[in-house]
Formats: C-alpha cells, sequence, structure tokens
C-alpha cells in the first residue's frame, strides 16, 4: 500500500507542475487506474476471505 501512496503522490506532483493539456490527462488517468486497482485488489481480497470462512465450505 505504500507504494501506491508514494506513486500517487510523485503523480500528484507532476500533475501541478505540468502545464502541457495532454500531460496532465495522462497524468490524471494514470492516477486513475491506479486507485481503480487498489480498489479491485481489497474487493478480491475481501472475496477471498468471504469464501475461506463461508460455512458452506467448511465440509469440504
Amino acid at each position: 500500500m505504500e507504494k501506491e501512496t508514494w506513486i500517487l503522490e510523485e503523480l500528484e506532483k507532476l500533475f501541478v507542475n505540468s502545464q502541457d493539456y495532454n500531460e496532465r490527462i495522462l497524468i490524471k488517468t494514470t492516477q486513475d487506474i491506479i486507485k481503480e486497482q487498489k480498489k479491485r485488489i481489497h474487493q478480491m481480497e475481501d472475496e477471498i476471505e468471504g469464501t475461506i470462512w463461508s460455512p458452506r465450505r467448511w465440509g469440504e
């Protein structure tokens, strides 16, 4: 998680200092992708944990 935070902070610095429209769009899109990946990883971890603790699976 620390890596995502560091990358997002560095991208934010680049975004603030950039004057080029296309560069700003690329940076913003990259930030959005990283945030979405982080969210999906968290969802998958929760799903795995839920599956492991499911009473239906205890008999298998």
